[in-house]
């Protein structure tokens, strides 16, 4: 569209307020048609990787609501590593903006499961959830894939004290 470069300026500011403005345009607003998506690339890497935890938040939001393959090839090791994070709320959204890499990069899921798995064991039950949604998600698509996951699942329910 006519405005994109100008979101894309307005997302490149120092400035966090006008960054979460064009965050939130560019992701009611860009597709994966739009001419654009090649400068956001290291944009969001720059965000995702940042020690301010609103830059991490509104680039893995943006990030969710507009991956492409070419976002997710060059991202996913960078949403990854945001498992890692001491953020409980960064861990919680870097879990589920996986599964939107996934969707979009499937060879992404291979090297990255073992990680998602060991998250089942997070101290905090909001990242558990988290987890537990996105590898629901992927059950659904192929589940032949993860019966032998089945005896983790089982583990979890009888362990929860969370409904």
């Amino acid at each position: 569209s006519w405005a994109a470069f100008h979101v894309v300026e307005v997302m490149s500011t120092q400035k966090v307020l006008h960054k979460i403005v064009g965050y939130q345009a560019a992701a009611q607003s860009f597709n994966e048609d739009t001419d654009v998506m090649l400068l956001i690339t290291n944009l969001l890497k720059k965000d995702l990787v940042s020690t301010n935890p609103t830059e991490r938040s509104i680039g893995l939001d943006c990030l969710s609501n507009i991956v492409t393959l070419d976002l997710a090839r060059d991202l996913v090791a960078d949403v990854y590593g945001l498992l890692s994070s001491s953020s409980i709320a960064c861990r919680k959204r870097s879990a589920l903006v996986l599964y939107c890499c996934f969707l979009k990069y499937p060879d992404a899921l291979r090297p990255c499961f073992k990680g998602l798995v060991e998250h089942l064991d997070d101290h905090d039950q909001s990242v558990v959830c988290s987890v537990v949604s996105v590898l629901c998600e992927l059950v659904i698509k192929h589940p032949h894939n993860y019966l032998e996951m089945a005896p983790l699942f089982y583990r979890l329910l009888l362990n929860s004290t969370n409904n």
